[in-house]
């Protein structure tokens, strides 16, 4: 069916002027794709389901081999990854979700380690070249433009790239801003979908959340440019910013918890030195209620994965506060933030992008924050990393780490005065065990050190 592309906008002018797109079904859309293609799809909040529906069933009907597929981090089901499409399709994520995570453990589907600034620059420079983008995007304005939406990241890269680029049309995706903004010009193939966004439930705050995120508020200074992730420590350390003033936000994701500090004005960017007055991030994930705040917002700039998450740009501002998370830590300060042993879990991200660009900004604070222990009684701090677990960090990159039981800089520390401090706001349960570790590491001194500084 042809569809006028502005169809919503109120001016009767508007709509005949403008040129009509030729919309197709998903399933007719996915027939350009070939065996041996590589795909690229849309992340997060826009995954483009529909698409990977109508592609999967080519995969069940034996039309196609080998056809990789690559993407940041998608909801929702990703049906490709299993086991039957074995020979039909390989995914070679930039980040292992928990919806692909037991088919990456297993050997179905596979990981490219690679840092988040990065993923975009194996796909201009050719090293993985796209073939088909998935992607969603929002109506078509006056002008002619679509919105990537929520999400920027690298897939404008692959739209940059691609051979095809096949886009679902959805009056739900918000109309952002910043580098969201493609012509309609670049799309190949249009199919009409209005299906929700996918919009999580906050998970909610616990007591040993709540006490990470008041040791984190109070490393926040005013005028700081904050980079942070989803989930309950993020938003426990928003919840106790209230008071603040003059906050920025330069970040790769942001989600709920941030737009009752823009409702009160503490976050207004009057303190950065680049992007003034602007939130900038490469994706988000969150309720109806956020989508709805970037929504033909110029206070959001949806940008390139390439300027969020470099590290010569993050730099820029003052006072960059980045809080990130891992999966466990040593007594020396490394850090794994991938998997646990062997087995991969999540990815390197932009981690170490926001720790180096925070180092590097004129009063930064990198920040890790941890629960000490897992909900199943398994201390995050320990003598070593579990053999086979990717160092992410190294111990020069880390300054501040958090625990509910306190917060420890560890920039310029010698090895035994941080095994001192990282015992400090390890588990009580595990201190004893941890303080025997860094005694036959390091010799009788260790004891002799933590004694005088007491």
């Amino acid at each position: 069916m042809n569809i006028p592309i502005f169809d919503g906008i109120n001016s009767h002018n508007t709509r005949k002027n403008m040129k009509q797109i030729k919309f197709v079904t998903a399933e007719e859309a996915v027939k350009v794709v070939k065996s041996n293609d590589r795909i690229h799809m849309h992340s997060v909040a826009v995954t483009p389901h529909p698409l990977i529906n109508a592609l999967v069933e080519r995969g069940r009907n034996k039309e196609l081999r080998n056809v990789r597929i690559q993407h940041i981090h998608t909801e929702g089901p990703a049906p490709y990854a299993e086991q039957e499409f074995e020979g039909i399709f390989q995914l070679e994520s930039f980040f292992v979700g928990g919806n692909v995570r037991k088919q990456t453990q297993a050997g179905w589907a596979d990981y490219i380690p690679v840092f988040l600034h990065e993923t975009q620059r194996l796909i201009r420079e050719g090293y993985l070249k796209v073939d088909v983008a998935f992607i969603q995007v929002s109506t078509p304005d006056v002008h002619g433009y679509c919105s990537l939406g929520t999400s920027v990241d690298a897939t404008l890269a692959a739209v940059e790239t691609a051979k095809c680029v096949i886009a679902i049309v959805n009056k739900n995706v918000p109309r952002a801003f910043g580098d969201a903004m493609i012509r309609v010009e670049d799309i190949d193939i249009f199919v009409q979908d209005d299906s929700p966004l996918y919009a999580p439930a906050m998970p909610p705050i616990s007591e040993t959340e709540f006490q990470i995120g008041k040791y984190v508020a109070e490393l926040v200074d005013d005028g700081a440019t904050l980079q942070m992730g989803i989930g309950a420590i993020p938003n426990a350390v928003l919840s106790m910013l209230g008071n603040h003033k003059n906050l920025g936000v330069h970040s790769e994701m942001f989600s709920d918890g941030i737009l009752p500090l823009v409702e009160s004005g503490v976050v207004n960017g009057k303190c950065k030195a680049i992007d003034k007055g602007k939130m900038v991030a490469t994706f988000l994930m969150g309720s109806t209620k956020l989508y709805d705040f970037i929504h033909d917002n110029p206070m959001v700039a949806m940008m390139d994965v390439a300027y969020t998450n470099r590290v010569a740009v993050i730099a820029q501002n003052p006072k960059v506060t980045a809080i990130n998370s891992a999966l466990q830590v040593d007594i020396t300060g490394q850090v794994c933030a991938d998997s646990i042993g062997t087995k991969f879990y999540s990815g390197v991200g932009g981690q170490i992008d926001f720790l180096r660009g925070a180092s590097l900004s004129e009063h930064g604070k990198p920040i890790i924050a941890i629960p000490s222990i897992t909900t199943k009684g398994v201390s995050k701090i320990a003598p070593i990393l579990t053999p086979g677990a990717g160092v992410v960090s190294t111990r020069a990159n880390i300054h501040w780490l958090v625990t509910e039981f306190g917060a420890v800089n560890l920039y310029g520390r010698t090895l035994q005065d941080r095994a001192k401090l990282i015992i400090s706001i390890a588990h009580p349960s595990v201190r004893e065990e941890l303080e025997q570790a860094a005694f036959e590491r390091f010799g009788p001194h260790f004891h002799f050190v933590w004694d005088e500084q007491e």
